[in-house]
């Protein structure tokens, strides 16, 4: 196992290099110069009234972001800039990405992890027991929600949500923008944590039922597959529970599945939920993501870019880590005669 997890991540770095190239690439491509996006020089060359500065200061700032230099070598200072985890500075306010990043991760960390950890604990239950009881009337009628719950863009859930049970003219039942109360700062712990799961209750929900939707059929597919399998039918000869049956034999062989889709949720931990942070005004890495792109941040969108891709690949080499723990008759090692 150790031998594998050291080859695994030896193999990251020439893939880490291929990812990052990309998004050196892309940010390079895009049209206009990023030291003259950062001035507000315009399409012929001249700068905006706004942002009148002298030819000295432009050329100095093209020096900063090593844009004087050779394509190549820009690519090599950025990487070695990216090893220190200097990914620069901002070119809406000038403040550093990283400390940028640091203040928003902490709020989608925590929307994120609460997410993946409801959706799991509702949909496996459920995935399995409508696996369990396929054909059965509550098996039918949750197949018709979920997949109507999965069809539903979230953009336009979270606007009728805003509209319906925000709006004080139908029903208020959830604040409609932000984490906390004007009040927050003279309310008790008790109820400064009451007020911030009443803000993000809605923003949640929205967030999950995606994932609850597609996790649940997921499972309640291999599950499906896993019980027509002939050592199912072995353990039920020899009278074991029927109980033991499923929770031991068939759901830990069934959660393979399962355990690849963990590969995506790192990123996500990090890119947050664009749509949902923006429409509900939560200051999270997904609201960010949109300003920086909107504004044409490059360090910004680079930043995220390249923490994502690293994600990515620490998410892949979990699950295949987490293989062994499922199913013990996975061995990433030679085997010895």
């Amino acid at each position: 196992m150790l031998q594998y997890i050291l080859q695994r991540i030896l193999l990251f770095i020439p893939t880490l290099l291929v990812i990052t190239l990309i998004a050196f690439g892309l940010t390079r491509l895009a049209p206009g110069d990023p030291a003259a996006v950062k001035a507000g020089v315009g399409a012929e060359g001249t700068l905006s009234a706004r942002n009148v500065m002298s030819q000295e200061t432009f050329e100095l700032w093209r020096k900063q972001m090593h844009l004087d230099r050779p394509i190549v070598e820009q690519y090599v200072l950025w990487l070695a800039d990216i090893a220190r985890l200097d990914f620069g500075v901002s070119f809406i306010d000038n403040r550093p990405v990283l400390e940028k990043i640091a203040e928003r991760l902490p709020v989608t960390l925590v929307m994120n992890i609460a997410a993946v950890a409801l959706a799991y604990l509702v949909a496996i239950p459920l995935g399995v027991y409508s696996a369990i009881r396929s054909g059965s009337i509550l098996d039918r009628l949750s197949t018709v929600v979920l997949f109507a719950l999965y069809s539903l863009p979230s953009f336009w859930v979270a606007t009728i949500a805003l509209t319906f049970v925000c709006n004080p003219e139908f029903v208020y039942l959830f604040p409609s923008h932000g984490l906390t109360s004007y009040r927050f700062d003279f309310l008790s712990t008790s109820e400064k944590l009451a007020d911030v799961l009443w803000h993000l209750a809605l923003p949640m929900a929205v967030y999950t039922y995606g994932s609850f939707a597609f996790i649940s059929r997921q499972m309640r597919s291999a599950m499906l597959e896993t019980i027509r399998q002939d050592f199912i039918r072995t353990a039920r000869a020899k009278g074991l529970s029927e109980r033991r049956v499923v929770f031991v034999h068939a759901m830990r062989n069934s959660l393979i599945p399962i355990v690849t889709l963990l590969a995506g949720i790192l990123p996500g931990l990090v890119g947050g939920s664009v749509i949902v942070e923006t429409i509900f005004s939560i200051p999270g890495m997904g609201e960010l993501s949109y300003r920086a792109l909107v504004a044409r941040d490059y360090p910004m969108v680079m930043a995220i870019f390249t923490l994502s891709a690293v994600l990515t690949l620490i998410g892949i080499l979990l699950s295949d880590i987490l293989y062994s723990v499922v199913d013990p008759r996975i061995s990433y090692g030679k085997r010895t005669s």
